[in-house]
C-alpha cells in the first residue's frame, strides 16, 4: 500500500514538473525503451493501444483546431473554405459533396496526431520555404501531414477531393493515411492549393520534399504510391500519367501505383502507372463506367489495373466503414504491393 501511495506522489510530481504533454512523451518514451530491451521496439502503428483520448466525438471542430499542441498546423485540420464544412463538433462533422463519414475516425484521427504531437513527433512539415511562401503568400495554406509508419518501409502520399474548392482532408486523405501507417507503411496527407494546377504543383513539391528529407524522414523512397478521392484522384493520375517534373518537381521516378477513388478522370498515357480505382454505382458526381472504359483501356495496353464499383453507393465514401465498400483499403495495398 506504501508503495502505491508512493507511485501516485511520483506521478503527481511528474506533472507538476514537466507538464501534461511532457509526461505524454516520457510515457512514450519509456515505454519504447521498455520494449526495445526485448527485442520488440513499438512502432508509433503500435501504440495505438496506449493513445491517450484527448478529444471525443462531442469535442467542438473549434477548440481541435486551436489545441496548443496543434499549433499554425491546427487550422489546416478542417477546411479552410468553412462553408463547405457543416457541424459544431467531431460527431456532426459534414463536408460538402462527401458521404458516409464516420466520426469514430473522425475522432481516432486528431487523437493520433494529438498524442504524437504530444509525445514530440513532428506530424506536419511545410514544403515550402518561408521565402517561396512570402513570395506567393497562397503557399502558406499547404503542407504535409505524416503518419509514420516502420522505419525504413516505403511510403504513400493521399490528396483528398473537395472538387478543387476545398481540401476535405478529415473524409478523405487522413483516414486513408492513418490505416496506412497501422499497416507498417510512411503515409503522408496533402494540403495544397485548391485547384487543378495549383494541387498538381503542390503534389509535385510534395513528392520532390519527400524524396529530398529521405533520410529524416526514415522511409524508402522507391516503390511509393499514390493515393487520391474525386479531385485528389485526379491529381494522383496526372502526376502518374507525367511524373512530377511536368508540374515544377524534380525529375524524380514515377508511382509504382496509383489507387483512385470515385472520378470521372478518363485521361491516362500508355506510360501510366499500374492503378487501382472504385467507385459507387450511385455516384452522381462520378459515373462509375467512365472510371471502368478508362482502366479497361489502360489494361488494353499492358498496363495492370483493377476496378470495383459497389452498388447503392455514393460520391466520397472514404474509407467505405460499414458500406458495401467496407475492406476496399485492404484489397487496394494489396495491389501496391503486387507492383513494387
Amino acid at each position: 500500500m506504501k508503495a502505491r501511495k508512493l507511485s501516485v506522489i511520483c506521478i503527481f510530481m511528474l506533472l507538476f514538473m514537466i507538464g501534461y504533454s511532457g509526461l505524454t512523451k516520457l510515457i512514450f518514451e519509456i515505454d519504447t525503451v521498455q520494449n526495445s530491451s526485448f527485442g520488440l521496439k513499438k512502432t508509433d502503428s503500435a501504440l495505438a493501444e496506449d493513445m491517450i483520448q484527448h478529444f471525443n466525438d462531442t469535442t467542438l471542430i473549434y477548440t481541435v483546431m486551436n489545441d496548443p499542441v496543434f499549433g499554425k498546423y491546427g487550422r489546416f485540420l478542417f477546411p479552410m473554405e468553412e462553408w463547405y464544412m457543416r457541424g459544431e463538433t467531431l460527431g456532426d462533422l459534414q463536408l460538402t459533396w462527401y458521404n458516409n463519414i464516420d466520426s469514430d475516425k473522425t475522432v481516432e484521427v486528431v487523437n493520433t496526431l494529438w498524442n504524437r504531437a504530444s509525445a514530440g513527433q513532428t506530424v506536419f512539415y511545410d514544403i515550402y520555404t518561408e521565402e517561396e511562401k512570402a513570395r506567393d503568400p497562397d503557399k502558406e495554406d499547404t503542407g504535409l501531414f505524416f503518419f509514420k509508419g516502420n522505419l525504413g518501409e516505403k511510403f504513400a502520399l493521399c490528396n483528398a477531393g473537395g472538387g478543387f474548392a476545398y481540401v476535405g482532408a478529415m473524409q478523405d486523405s487522413f483516414p486513408h493515411a492513418l490505416e496506412l501507417s497501422k499497416r507498417g507503411y510512411n503515409a503522408f496527407a496533402l494540403i495544397y492549393r485548391p485547384g487543378a494546377q495549383t494541387g498538381c504543383e503542390d503534389l509535385a513539391r510534395a513528392i520532390s520534399f519527400i524524396f529530398e528529407h529521405k533520410e529524416e524522414l526514415e522511409i524508402d523512397v522507391q516503390g511509393y504510391s499514390l493515393w487520391g478521392g474525386s479531385a485528389g484522384a485526379r491529381m494522383a493520375a496526372w502526376l502518374g500519367s507525367y511524373g512530377p517534373v511536368a508540374f515544377g518537381g524534380e525529375d524524380l521516378p514515377r508511382p509504382s501505383a496509383v489507387i483512385m477513388q470515385y472520378t470521372g478522370h478518363n485521361e491516362y498515357t500508355k506510360n501510366d502507372p499500374p492503378t487501382f480505382a472504385c467507385v459507387g454505382e450511385r455516384d452522381g458526381i462520378a459515373n462509375w463506367r467512365t472510371m471502368e472504359r478508362r482502366l479497361d483501356a489502360m489494361s488494353n495496353l499492358g498496363i495492370p489495373t483493377e476496378f470495383h464499383h459497389y452498388p447503392g453507393l455514393s460520391h466520397g465514401f472514404g474509407l467505405g466503414s460499414g458500406t458495401v465498400a467496407e475492406g476496399w483499403l485492404d484489397e487496394a495495398v494489396s495491389f501496391w504491393e503486387a507492383q513494387i
